[in-house]
Order: C-alpha cells, then sequence, then structure tokens
C-alpha cells in the first residue's frame, strides 16, 4: 500500500514538473497580484506594512483556485481514475498521494517566493516567518477543500464560476486565521495559539476530505 502511495506520488510529482505551465502559471499569477496592491493602495510604507500579509494571503488562495480548477481533469480525459478505482487500494490514499504532490509543485513555490517578497515591503524578520509558517499550516486546506470543490463540479459547464462559490466560503476561516497569526507577531504577541488552531485544521482535512473527495468521485463516474 506504502508502496503504491510513493508510486502515486513520485509519478505524479514528475508530470506536475514536466507541465511546467500547471505551476509557472499559479505562481506568475501570484508574483503579479502582489505587485498590483501596492499601485492599489498607495506607497505609504506603514500601510502596506500592515495590509500586505492579507494581500499575500489572497493571492495565495486565488493562485491555488487557479491550479486546482483542473486536477482531474487529465486523469479523467485518459480514463485513469477508472482504473485506479479498480486497484485494491484506498481511493483516498491514491488521492492523498496525487493531492500531496500538487501541493508540493503548487504551493511550495509560493511559498519559498514569500520571504523575498516580504522583505520588499520591509516586513519584519519575524512576520516574514509567521506569514510563511502560516501559509505552510493552511495552504494544504486550501487544496483539498479546492479538490472536494472540482469533484463536485466535476463534468460541469462553468465549472470555474461554480467551484468559485462553492470555495470561497469554505476556505474564510483559513484566511482569517492566517491573518491573524501574521498579526499578531506584528503586534508582538505569541503565535502559538493561532498556529496550532490553524494546523490543527490542517490535521483533520487532511484525514478526512481525502475520503470525501474519493465518495464524491466515486457518485460522479457512476452516474
Amino acid at each position: 500500500m506504502l508502496k503504491l502511495f510513493r508510486f502515486i506520488f513520485y509519478t505524479e510529482l514528475v508530470l506536475h514538473l514536466r507541465r511546467s505551465q500547471e505551476w509557472l502559471y499559479p505562481l506568475g499569477f501570484f508574483v503579479i497580484m502582489i505587485s498590483l496592491f501596492p499601485l492599489a493602495l498607495g506607497p505609504d510604507e506603514a500601510l502596506l506594512q500592515k495590509l500586505i500579509p492579507g494581500c499575500i494571503w489572497i493571492a495565495a488562495l486565488l493562485a491555488s483556485l487557479l491550479s486546482i480548477e483542473h486536477v482531474f481533469f487529465t486523469d479523467l480525459e485518459d480514463g485513469n481514475i477508472e482504473q485506479l478505482l479498480l486497484n485494491p487500494t484506498p481511493f483516498s490514499l491514491i488521492l492523498l498521494g496525487k493531492l500531496a504532490a500538487q501541493w508540493i509543485v503548487t504551493e511550495l513555490p509560493l511559498i519559498a517566493l514569500t520571504p523575498v517578497l516580504g522583505g520588499l515591503f520591509h516586513l519584519s524578520a519575524s512576520a516574514i516567518v509567521a506569514l510563511c509558517f502560516s501559509l505552510l499550516v493552511g495552504t494544504p486546506i486550501l487544496i483539498l477543500i479546492g479538490s472536494l470543490g472540482v469533484a463536485l463540479t466535476l463534468g460541469l459547464r462553468q465549472q470555474g464560476v461554480l467551484l468559485g462559490l462553492l470555495i470561497l466560503p469554505l476556505v474564510t476561516p483559513v484566511l482569517i486565521f492566517g491573518v491573524n497569526i501574521v498579526q499578531q507577531s506584528q503586534a508582538g504577541f505569541s503565535i502559538a495559539g493561532p498556529l496550532a488552531f490553524l494546523a490543527g485544521l490542517s490535521v483533520l482535512a487532511i484525514t478526512l476530505l481525502p475520503w470525501a473527495i474519493a465518495a464524491t468521485l466515486r457518485v460522479n463516474l457512476d452516474d
């Protein structure tokens, strides 16, 4: 079972890296969005330091939505999902391997770029560390909730619009706690409480959502 998980994870990782548009487009979108916020907010350094963590989180959320929209499309077109459903290994474990590779390829570059962006906006070192930790803990939830939304809207017309309507209300608590962690750090308070809560949400999502996604895909493919 673990050998199959490693095989799925490695295969998906290689496929994502070869399809460079799947991780370059969200990364480029992320950078462009962050560069637009100073034009809208003005050159006030104190205001940017206060608001830019929330802007980075919003950009990461929208970039995740962009990257996750076609997560099952290629497998559905090739018939791979039907073959994986016939495998004796739990389908949820296979999906977890696929989504882990998706997170590494699409979200990890955003997190790696965050210290550079934080430095450009003169964020303190502690705020940058808090922001990176919040993204590291929170972005798996974005990927998993986004994948559940894709599974629910699979095969429907105007999937992108419905996907946004489904996902955005569900990820709002993640956005709130992610920004709150950085604000606590900037105010000089401990970030242990909100970070632990966000980590708990992430563990809960990793534990439960792959099963929900697998069940949703089974129902859609049976229809």
